[in-house]
């Protein structure tokens, strides 16, 4: 097995997640979200980006202003919708919830806890 392509796929699992918590932060232009990712050790190619900033514009959950730039071409600020506000809202929940489940199945036994069974 490959660890490279699990740790891969683990990444991706929790792609959106990141990128949504990042725009829910405020208007968004797409290479400040890559080196957000970046800073965070969460290393995205703006060609995985686009096409799910695209994908997220489409099911509703942002939206995005057109800004006049000094230096080229308009640029393109994303911003969160209400709807994805509370999709987010539900991501979050469930983040939380599955990361307790991981961390309490990831911890050591405790030998002064009768509770818990051995398989």
């Amino acid at each position: 097995m490959d660890i490279q392509n699990t740790q891969s796929q683990m990444r991706k699992g929790v792609l959106e997640f990141c990128i949504l918590s990042i725009i829910r932060q405020g208007e968004v232009y797409p290479s400040d979200i890559v080196e957000k990712m970046k800073a965070a050790n969460l290393n995205i190619l703006e060609g995985t980006l686009y096409p799910l900033l695209t994908r997220l514009k489409n099911a509703g959950f942002l939206t995005y202003r057109w800004v006049e730039s000094v230096s080229g071409p308009p640029r393109k600020y994303f911003l969160m919708t209400e709807t994805g506000l509370d999709f987010y809202a539900e991501l979050e929940k469930t983040w939380k919830e599955l990361a307790d489940a991981v961390h309490a199945l990831t911890q050591p036994l405790d030998p002064t806890n009768d509770n818990q069974q051995t398989i």
